[in-house]
């Protein structure tokens, strides 16, 4: 009997230890704030090197993160968990921020001058597009640790840097493609390339050096001065601007046997052409129904296309030259932001009728746009007057404003699951 009441004696004090410990381990977890990547984002402060994160759904600035550098044409993507923040600043410098912790989780100084970047589609690869000294550098989106450099030296001209190299392109509008292929331009020599990094991932080298290269496919005399380009949503198009003459280049990845086609040849053509104060972002374009709505170089209109032929359909008179062209999630309407001296304003058409809905006016140098996932709100980023604004697409009303030290690129997470982006 004596050792049965110890027994029970035992058992009772070892359950009350458990439920003690068990009691305090959840009161831990319930003081532990968590925090969702749904509905959250990275805005650039581009005049202090720091970002701002934030809430879409709560509208507000979690945190601010400094230390990246020179944000005078940063941009950003994500990791596919939405965690991961990869900034691409005008420094060279690359930086992974950890959107959870509201910190730098690495940064490296992968370049001189560096104009953007893409994520591959399993979220394994970082590549980076370089003005200085040209070409694409791939990275290990875990470590940062170089997979692969892409040279972008210019073969069919004479050696001009001082050691007697090529001269190396300056590599614009680079985006990510389905089956882990990266696309791009290169701006001096007039080719768009794609990079094949499919068979490396087979392979298992991404975390190899620098001597996994990819397969590349060329596309020479594509058009003059490509500037920036677009991948169509679906991830099928790829198409270039041209800033040395009229009209576009356009890849279809679904063919690429068939080559670059030049398409919108004449847009422009027998009119006064007007100074180019900065070039349009073709990057974000609109794409509604049957039509693609594009930013004219140096005119103030907004281009129609039918995407089914690649011709153009209309145009749509606008308030100036256009930077953004950007349609709202349900591709009802389009919001359109303008170059110097007249980018205090936004123009907001319809897509059905290409009539004018509404202009606003936020403030002096609206420089970006972004819509909340399903497109209730849009934010935008209002750089002189040092404040970010959120409107009701709805209504065309400002719900709130909030400040912010020369804001830039708004990038949200949900950017994480777009192709493209």
């Amino acid at each position: 009997m004596k050792t049965t009441l110890i027994k029970l004696a035992s058992v009772a004090i070892l359950s009350s230890v458990i439920a003690a410990c068990t009691s305090h381990t959840t009161n831990d977890i319930a003081e532990v704030p968590l925090r969702a990547t749904g509905d959250m984002g990275v805005i650039i402060e581009r005049a202090s090197g720091q970002v701002q994160i934030v809430n879409h759904t709560s509208k507000e600035v979690l945190a601010e993160v400094d230390g990246l550098g020179d944000l005078s044409h940063a941009s950003i993507v994500y990791s596919r968990d939405q965690r991961y923040a990869y900034v691409f600043g005008r420094d060279g410098g690359l930086t992974k921020i950890d959107i959870l912790k509201d910190k730098i989780d690495k940064r490296i100084i992968q370049s001189g001058n560096s104009i953007g970047g893409a994520i591959s589609q399993d979220g394994k690869l970082v590549a980076v597009s370089n003005y200085t000294p040209g070409g694409v550098k791939v990275f290990n989106s875990e470590t940062l640790e170089l997979v692969a450099s892409i040279d972008s030296s210019i073969l069919t001209t004479k050696p001009k840097n001082k050691d007697g190299s090529p001269v190396r392109s300056k590599v614009v509008g680079l985006v990510d493609a389905p089956n882990n292929k990266f696309v791009f331009s290169l701006f001096d020599s007039h080719e768009i390339w794609v990079a094949d990094f499919s068979d490396i991932e087979k392979s298992n080298e991404t975390k190899a050096a620098p001597n996994a290269m990819p397969k590349v496919t060329k596309f020479t005399d594509i058009g003059l001065f490509p500037y920036d380009a677009l991948m169509s949503p679906d991830g099928r198009y790829y198409i270039a601007g041209l800033f040395g003459e009229d009209g576009m280049a356009l890849l279809d990845l679904w063919h690429i046997e068939k080559g670059v086609q030049r398409i919108l040849p004449n847009y422009g053509k027998g009119e006064q052409k007007l100074p180019v104060y900065k070039m349009p972002h073709l990057e974000g374009w609109a794409m509604a129904g049957d039509y693609a709505f594009m930013p004219a170089v140096g005119q103030h209109k907004v281009l129609v296309v039918n995407t089914k032929t690649w011709q153009q359909v209309t145009e749509i008179q606008a308030h100036s030259q256009p930077i953004f062209v950007m349609a709202q999630p349900d591709n009802r309407q389009i919001w359109v932001n303008f170059a110097y001296p007249d980018n205090n304003t936004i123009q907001v058409f319809n897509t059905e009728t290409f009539e004018l809905v509404k202009t606003l006016t936020p403030g002096p140098a609206v420089l970006h746009m972004e819509f909340t996932p399903r497109g209730e709100h849009v934010w935008m980023s209002v750089r002189d007057s040092n404040e970010v604004q959120i409107y009701d697409t709805k209504t065309q009303t400002l719900l709130k404003a909030f400040k912010s030290s020369s804001p830039s690129g708004i990038f949200f997470t949900s950017r994480a699951h777009q192709i493209g982006l």
